[in-house]
């Protein structure tokens, strides 16, 4: 059985072996310049400023929210995807309840007009 899985261990021994010859590539050739601005905290494109217990805005937990729907999305169709000829009707009429409750999740995010997915139209002076 485990034989079965040996194309897998040799593609993560491959990758990872490229990912740390890479990474070591990058910081032997590379040019590597340390100064003051490059070595400051950085999040977000904005200088940390103030305590970092702020509160958060309520669009970064409407956008958590779509991350959480469309991740949530991937996971379940791809592996019912591949095998849907073997499942039939049944499992498919699940999948589309499953899609339409993950839509109406989208949808009520999108009300809720979050920052990067609301479509907003622009304002006339």
């Amino acid at each position: 059985m485990i034989e079965v899985y040996f194309p897998i261990f040799v593609l993560f021994g491959i990758a990872f072996v490229l990912a740390i010859i890479l990474a070591t590539l990058s910081r032997i050739l590379g040019p590597h310049r340390p100064n003051a601005p490059k070595l400051r905290p950085y999040e977000s494109g904005m200088d940390p400023v103030g305590d970092a217990k702020e509160r958060y805005s309520v669009s970064f937990y409407m956008v958590a929210m779509e991350f959480i729907v469309f991740d949530l999305e991937i996971i379940f169709i791809y592996p019912w995807a591949v095998r849907f000829r073997e499942l039939g009707f049944g499992t498919f009429f699940a999948v589309m309840i499953f899609i339409l409750i993950l839509t109406l999740g989208l949808i009520y995010t999108l009300k809720k007009e979050s920052k990067n997915f609301s479509i907003s139209r622009p304002k006339i002076n």
